[in-house]
């Protein structure tokens, strides 16, 4: 199984470093920017991503040729090891049979200290996938979660 890192980014400079050190498990790794005009694209390519620009990706998942899997990430997001190695896992079993997603769990950085959220979000799926909402996949009941989380930095 192939994965590809789906990433969105608008001015994402001082964030997108620490997401795309943590990717490790992905075979590629798309960014679709939406008119940075700071180092956004610079931070991107320095880690071998494919830079799509928003406007000409209103079907992003169209450059997405080489994709059998979908992670979809925003630029403040960065994988725990637990997660990395639950793909790395993932993919030498070829993908769970009969999954038709993959969801995670997100631990967000706040003012207070780190929040766990209660309900995994579905964030892989399959290249097909045909259910959006927003820049993130619908949520799939029938999703498996993979064992690790995604850990949120909102704080500057």
């Amino acid at each position: 199984m192939r994965i590809t890192a789906l990433i969105h980014t608008h001015n994402d400079a001082l964030r997108l470093g620490r997401c795309l050190e943590t990717l490790y498990p992905c075979d590629q790794i798309v960014v679709v920017d939406h008119a940075s005009d700071d180092g956004t694209l610079r931070v991107a390519r320095e880690y071998g991503s494919r830079v799509i620009p928003g406007k000409a990706a209103a079907q992003p998942l169209a450059a997405l040729d080489a994709a059998s899997w979908i992670l979809c990430l925003d630029a403040r997001e960065s994988l725990t090891e637990k997660l990395a190695a639950s793909l790395f896992e993932w993919k030498s079993q070829a993908g769970a049979a009969g999954a038709p997603a993959f969801s995670v769990f997100l631990r967000e950085e706040t003012a207070e200290g780190w929040v766990d959220h209660p309900a995994a979000q579905t964030r892989l799926v399959p290249h097909g996938w045909q259910r959006w909402q927003g820049r993130f996949p619908a949520h799939e009941a029938g999703a498996l979660a993979l064992e690790g989380e995604l850990l949120r930095f909102v704080l500057p």
